[in-house]
């Protein structure tokens, strides 16, 4: 299953033990993980970045699950997170790019207390008493949460109302006096222009989603591959 998981510390010492405690877990076939970070809270509120972990199969952390978090628990900070960081501020506090609720994000925001540092990553994980064990022996806290599917139903609902709105004004349009068309167009002109931004960043959504779980399958599959050569040479070796 795919989730995301926080796990707060009360030292950047034992993040980063934690994430190479991970490390140690997807070669063991534990886990798959995708992208991560280490993120510290500062004792005036605002977060840092201190370790990113974005040369998996999703490449940058820009429009990532882990990169919005970072973002949406930094607030109005997360812009200078995000330029610390490469993550592009459009793409930073986004919850649905999170793809966890809000109550996640509030349950991370009071365990991330100043002085603490959470290491978060986004994984693929069949049971929970791996990470559990190995985390909690560093002294870490364990938050996770299912990542959701992208729903794009509200979008398509704006949309869809502002095509009713559009097609009431055109309707008005047609059978009103020349300076009341001229006012009418106008705000005919700047509802098509919603309704196309609105397009357009569905599509791009839904083409970066579709990459980034093509590339996430791919490496599900070298390590299905990797894990059967090993029981294979594992079943040929003479006890």
């Amino acid at each position: 299953m795919e989730r995301m998981m926080v796990v707060v510390f009360d030292s950047e010492k034992k993040a980063y033990e934690g994430a190479a405690a991970l490390r140690q877990l997807e070669r063991e076939g534990s886990i798959t993980a995708y992208a991560g970070a280490v993120v510290a809270k500062n004792a005036d509120g605002t977060a840092s970045v201190k370790q990113l972990d974005d040369s998996g199969p999703v490449g940058s952390l820009v429009g990532t699950s882990v990169g919005s978090l970072i973002g949406l628990l930094g607030g109005p900070a997360g812009v200078a997170i995000g330029a610390a960081s490469g993550l592009a501020v459009g793409a930073v506090l986004d919850l649905e790019n999170a793809r966890v609720g809000t109550d996640f994000v509030e349950d991370v925001s009071r365990s991330l207390k100043p002085t603490k540092v959470a290491l978060i990553a986004e994984i693929e994980e069949d049971w929970t008493t791996p990470v559990d064990t190995r985390m909690e022996a560093l002294g870490g806290t364990v938050l996770r949460r299912a990542l959701s599917d992208v729903e794009e139903d509200i979008r398509q609902k704006d949309v869809t109302a502002m095509k009713a709105d559009l097609a009431q004004l055109k309707a008005e349009a047609s059978k009103a006096r020349a300076d009341r068309r001229a006012k009418l167009q106008s705000r005919i002109d700047q509802l098509k222009e919603k309704i196309e931004a609105q397009q357009h960043d569905a599509k791009e959504r839904r083409d970066a989603f579709r990459a980034r779980q093509q590339a996430k399958g791919a490496v599900l599959k070298k390590n299905a591959v990797a894990a059967g050569r090993a029981l294979k040479d594992l079943a040929n070796t003479r006890l």
